[in-house]
């Protein structure tokens, strides 16, 4: 499939006639992710080059995608996981629906959060990255609007019309491509019709929480501080409920999984677009000969056992930091043990996205207009004359100021 679509894409980037690109999925899910059971299928063999190929093959996919010079549109309509996220997570424009359910599952099968992730995941406001990643929690519906992981919200209905309304839209061939995603972006805002909830499901004293607790260095540090707000008497008994299930969850995925997917994420927040992948392909090499790809793959996807894995090491505390910076050096067959994208020059290596403005303000663009002085309505004004009205703005600035005033 990666194939298939980097050769469309490199054909539609040199075709007059393609002004807009559209990826969605078919039936329930828009990508549900790649076919790991292959890859763990293809280790046990002995045919781990196989593997490396194939992450070869979709990281240079994803930054095509990631610094492609058209615009590129993804209906996250439906299950968005694993090779989903890598098709639509470094687009510009991602539209959610009540339909999308977005995760990182990877930790649950003795691997980590990658096409891009240690790109994207510390990027997210406060905490929220490093909490997807560890416990492979699920955003549903609107959520994934609300926590920036889609630029916009619509209702599942109006995707069918809002691609017949993308199709009439016509492009000087001079029009900068900031233009053509202002003009795609107003286009969009005209099937928008609202908003299902004013806030996301994790908002306020939950998402202080999580700030607070997923901030620490070490999962052995982010666990005792959910163990100690568990047991304050102090803590509302929802939190309680919460702390003790996000306990139970990271204790249940695999060590290694979780050590090095916080190691990625701290240490991705330097990296640009194109180093993350490299070091992505790094890693990912570096998975394939550890036990706990095989492990985690045959017990969740293909034999489907009930329990915990058989992981090994067994428990966080058994994992060393040794062992776990093992995976940030590289071991790839490719020359200088890097690599090679197929993109290069302008466009292709950034370390911050180009194209933030055409989603929801930044948590902390919002505490720096705060900082200024200024008042609530005053922030909320500026970000929808900014942002052209977008639904969404003030939703978002006022449960960011209603959680730091709290």
């Amino acid at each position: 499939m990666a194939r298939k679509i980097i050769g469309r894409l490199k054909e539609y980037s040199k075709s007059d006639l393609a002004n807009i690109i559209v990826i969605k999925g078919a039936g329930r899910a828009f990508c549900a992710g790649g076919d790991v059971a292959a890859l763990a299928q293809w280790n046990k063999n002995k045919e781990a080059h196989k593997s490396n190929d194939y992450f070869a093959l979709e990281y240079k996919l994803d930054h095509l995608i990631a610094s492609y010079q058209k615009p590129y549109i993804a209906y996250m309509d439906g299950i968005t996981m694993g090779g989903g996220v890598g098709l639509s997570v470094h687009a510009p424009f991602r539209i959610a629906t009540e339909n999308t359910v977005f995760a990182m599952p990877e930790t649950t099968i003795g691997f980590y959060p990658e096409v891009g992730a240690s790109f994207f995941l510390p990027r997210m406001d406060g905490q929220m990255g490093t909490y997807l990643a560890l416990t492979s929690e699920q955003l549903k519906g609107v959520d994934v609007f609300y926590h920036g992981i889609a630029t916009h919200y619509l209702h599942s209905t109006s995707l069918e019309s809002l691609s017949q309304r993308l199709a009439e839209l016509q492009f000087k061939d001079y029009t900068p491509l900031q233009d053509r995603y202002k003009l795609i972006a107003s286009t969009i805002s005209e099937f928008t019709t609202g908003l299902p909830t004013p806030r996301p499901t994790i908002y306020g004293a939950q998402r202080k929480a999580i700030d607070s607790c997923f901030s620490h260095r070490s999962a052995i540090e982010i666990l005792a501080a959910l163990q100690d707000l568990s047991d304050s008497p102090s803590t509302p008994v929802h939190l309680k409920t919460w702390a003790s299930k996000t306990i139970a969850t990271i204790r249940e995925r695999s060590p290694t999984g979780v050590a090095v997917s916080l190691r990625e994420l701290q240490l991705g927040r330097t990296w640009s677009i194109a180093r993350a992948f490299q070091n992505e392909y790094d890693i990912s090499s570096h998975f394939m000969n550890h036990t706990d790809f095989m492990t985690g793959v045959y017990a969740r996807l293909i034999e489907r056992k009930n329990g915990r894995p058989d992981w090994k090491p067994a428990t966080l505390e058994e994992v060393r930091e040794e062992d776990v910076e093992t995976f940030f050096v590289g071991h790839t067959p490719e020359a200088g043990g890097r690599l090679r994208l197929l993109e290069s020059g302008e466009g292709a290596d950034f370390k911050e996205y180009p194209h933030t403005w055409i989603g929801l303000p930044k948590e902390e663009e919002v505490l720096g207009m705060k900082e200024k002085g200024l008042m609530r309505e005053e922030v909320v004004q500026h970000f929808l004359r900014e942002r052209g009205g977008k639904v969404g703005v003030r939703e978002k600035v006022e449960e960011v100021w209603e959680r730091h005033e709290t």
